[in-house]
């Protein structure tokens, strides 16, 4: 689950990093009212307006303004308030802006980029740094990879007071700023650790010319598997930052991500999942989602499973691949063919069950009377759904 820079920010103020003084607004009045508040007591104030989206690349794309007057800030709120932000993160369709940020602003000697994230690799969390953070990290990533530097965080003993100071003199930095580096380091390895974060982004972490550390900007994804350890995170999430499949998918606790083929996939499993989407590829078509029905799955979570797949308009077939376990295939079956009669299906569908009850299950669907076109491996289901959709 992702939060937006504002919220991530809160969480991260509560573990003393250190931030700057902002406030959230969903009109162009209420921006400019932030920004008052904001500096009241200062002679020459400047302002950052930042749309906030679930998606990196703002800067580039406009939704990051730097105002240095009220009524900048209100320009700039009203043009970025209700429109479309596109950057190479939330591809062509781009992203609606529904608020902005409104944060005072500082006086920068050089930005940094910091991150925390969960190496499955090292089966660890790794510190990735370097000393060229700001817009264009993605670029130093690709053109020069030996500026961006990891380090592996020994599960048991944890991020340790000498490592970040190391990473300090990494980043060029000396004298007090190397103790602020590292009191910060700390601080935000134990937010990442106690919230249960899966990622934990800071670009720029900034040394301000008055030699303090201050976070910039902040994204931060969490495991979901853990949020109900988390009410406090989970109640932030921001469902119109979602496809509206996937919201409605988690309500039956069906794992569904939306992809860009014609061919919809109804699986349990994970790794059967993946392995449907990837022989689909194989037999020259396109798979349109991704669809974990579970191991403990219902006729009516079933049901559901379909009525996801089919509002989705680039539907023009979908495979059904059930390996029974716990999950019996008479059950998947009596699923399908409840899922079919209720939804008057008019794509092809190709049904291939193996494991427990297969027989049954089969014998389920040859005598619905329905149009279901029956498989028995896999390589046979793609080829039968990819003709047909095709034909």
């Amino acid at each position: 689950m992702n939060i937006h820079e504002y919220q991530a920010k809160s969480v991260l103020k509560g573990y003393g990093v250190p931030v700057l003084d902002g406030g959230i607004a969903v009109s162009p009045d209420q921006a400019e009212a932030v920004a008052k508040d904001l500096s009241s007591n200062e002679e020459s104030p400047i302002w950052v307006v930042k749309a906030q989206i679930h998606a990196g690349g703002r800067g580039k794309a406009g939704g990051v303004k730097l105002a240095k007057s009220l009524s900048e800030v209100k320009e700039y709120a009203k043009g970025m308030i209700g429109t479309t932000l596109v950057t190479h993160q939330t591809g062509p369709a781009g992203k609606e802006v529904l608020k902005v940020y409104i944060e005072k602003g500082c006086n920068i000697a050089n930005e940094y980029y910091v991150a925390y994230l969960v190496d499955r690799a090292t089966d660890s969390i790794s510190l990735i740094y370097s000393s060229e953070g700001g817009m264009d990290i993605e670029q130093v990533a690709a053109e020069t990879p030996d500026k961006i530097k990891s380090l592996s965080i020994n599960a048991i003993t944890g991020l340790m007071p000498f490592q970040c100071r190391q990473v300090a003199f990494d980043l060029g930095l000396n004298g007090k700023a190397v103790s602020a580096m590292t009191k910060t380091l700390m601080k935000l390895f134990t937010a990442f650790k106690e919230k249960d974060a899966e990622m934990l982004e800071i670009n720029p972490l900034v040394l301000t010319q008055e030699n303090t550390v201050v976070v910039l900007d902040a994204k931060m994804s969490f495991d979901s598997n853990a949020l109900y350890r988390h009410p406090e995170i989970l109640e932030l999430r921001d469902l119109t930052e979602e496809d509206p499949a996937e919201v409605e998918a988690s309500k039956y606790d069906l794992a569904f991500i939306k992809l860009d083929g014609n061919i919809g996939c109804l699986v349990n499993g994970a790794g059967l999942a993946m392995a449907t989407m990837d022989i689909i590829k194989l037999c020259g078509s396109e798979p349109a989602n991704f669809l974990d029905v579970g191991g403990g799955a219902t006729k009516e979570k079933v049901t559901e499973a379909f009525k996801i797949i089919l509002k989705d308009p680039n539907v023009k077939g979908i495979l059904v691949n059930i390996f029974g376990g716990i999950m019996k295939c008479d059950i998947i079956a009596e699923g399908v063919v409840a899922a079919t009669k209720t939804l008057g299906l008019d794509v092809p569908l190709v049904v291939r069950l193996r494991g427990t009850n297969v027989d049954k299950g089969r014998k389920i669907l040859s005598e619905s009377g329905l149009n279901i076109i029956p498989a028995v491996t896999l390589k046979e289901a793609a080829e039968k759904i990819v003709e047909a959709v095709k034909a």
